[in-house]
């Protein structure tokens, strides 16, 4: 478990915070009111602290010296005031800190959980800094690094094109406008031929940009733009964070549309778009794939016994142990109200008898009810193709011929 270290000398706040952070993180709260408690916490923890939210002012540290102490230990800072005038807002962002938030109530706490959940996911993110001056390019790192982000940097437009097709993954790159060989309007446009806008975002920077050149960025396939000249610490960090965000929310709806909202599984629209290419690519391999079709049987009496929320425990508990028993390599997806379809690399009697199990599996699994304990069992019927035809929905209405005769035949079987 993540453990976060609060340094607030305010009763009233520290337990708030404690309390807030606990419930709505996950992560172990240290809270000490003292700078004093705070160092004897940092000693006490070898693997250090996944952050640190503090009051600038602590009574015997008043000019923010555990942000200091803190940062010798490489824990990113989260500074919590009810004063921040310019003098003190200088300070704070000299000692490179995350952010500083207000104490102004329930909305303060919010965004405090948002930028500690934000630290969490960036650990994950790869930002790319492109820039022909090594000073500039140095600078912006360190800002992205402490927000915990996987940060790469390149001095030039064909350096960060190299560096991009090492690492696809890249969510983030800032590109400066003046390098030599390329400009930043030239490597957007190249960056694009093979990203798109929903899958990395671009932030342009120039010493020399105006209204114009951002236009311009902006044309050439740019999500964003900052001038040099009025660069801000804090409106870069919002400019970031903006951006990523925007491209988790894309993926967010890309997932949900493709996403059966009961199970968690893969839906028929997924089903029928990726299906498709695995059908094909197997095909051109000459690899085995087979098809098939598992209906839960009597499942209209299971919701007419025990009611709706019964059924849907058991099409869940279904498709967790489906999930759990198919291949890393398969595509699962529930096609209707229980029946499901799997796509599963392999031959005949491998399949089959990989079905068989799950089948037995799912007729000793107890689908436990909310009311006096009581738990209830169910049987499958599965149909399996293991012929090509001519497409994918070939395969699939072979698969469900067969499936209708494993119901025929009385149910709780595998037909192939």
């Amino acid at each position: 478990m993540k453990k976060v270290l609060v340094a607030e000398d305010s009763g009233f706040f520290g337990r708030m915070l404690k309390k807030k952070l606990e419930a709505e993180t996950g992560a172990q709260v240290c809270w000490a009111q003292t700078m004093q408690e705070a160092c004897q916490f940092i000693e006490e923890q070898p693997d250090g602290f996944a952050a640190g939210i503090v009051n600038f002012h602590l009574p015997d540290a008043p000019g923010g010296e555990i942000v200091t102490k803190l940062g010798e230990r490489n824990v990113p800072v989260i500074v919590f005031t009810s004063v921040v005038n310019k003098q003190i807002r200088d300070r704070i962002w000299e000692k490179k800190v995350v952010d500083y938030v207000y104490k102004e109530g329930a909305q303060s706490l919010d965004y405090l959980v948002s930028l500690l959940n934000r630290l969490e996911r960036n650990r994950h993110i790869k930002v790319m800094v492109v820039d022909d001056s090594d000073m500039q390019r140095q600078v912006m790192a360190d800002l992205l690094r402490v927000h915990r982000y996987q940060v790469l940097e390149a001095a030039d437009g064909k350096e960060a094109l190299e560096l991009l097709a090492e690492h696809p993954d890249v969510k983030l790159v800032v590109s400066d406008f003046h390098m030599p060989h390329m400009d930043g309007f030239e490597l957007t446009q190249s960056i694009r031929k093979s990203h798109s806008r929903q899958d990395l975002a671009i932030i342009g920077i120039s010493a020399l940009g105006d209204n114009v050149m951002a236009a311009r960025f902006l044309k050439c396939g740019a999500n964003d733009f900052i001038i040099k000249q009025h660069f801000l610490t804090e409106e870069f960090y919002c400019r970031v964070s903006q951006s990523i965000e925007n491209l988790e929310n894309i993926q967010a709806i890309r997932k949900a549309a493709v996403t059966d909202f009961l199970t968690g599984v893969s839906n028929r629209r997924f089903l029928f778009d990726h299906g498709e290419r695995i059908y094909n690519q197997m095909r051109s391999s000459c690899a085995s794939l087979c098809c098939a079709m598992l209906d839960i049987d009597h499942f209209k009496k299971v919701n007419d016994s025990y009611g709706h929320q019964a059924g849907d425990m058991t099409i869940k508990r279904v498709a967790k142990l489906l999930q759990d028993q198919l291949p890393e390599s398969s595509i699962l997806a529930r096609i209707g109200g229980e029946e499901f379809c799997a796509l599963v690399p392999g031959g005949k009697d491998e399949v089959v008898a990989l079905f068989e199990h799950i089948r037995k599996a799912i007729s000793i699994l107890p689908v436990s009810l909310s009311s006096d304990n009581e738990s209830i069992h169910i049987t499958v019927s599965v149909g399996i193709s293991s012929e090509p035809g001519r497409n994918l929905l070939d395969m699939l209405s072979r698969a469900d011929a067969y499936l209708y005769q494993a119901k025929k035949e009385g149910r709780d079987r595998v037909v192939c």
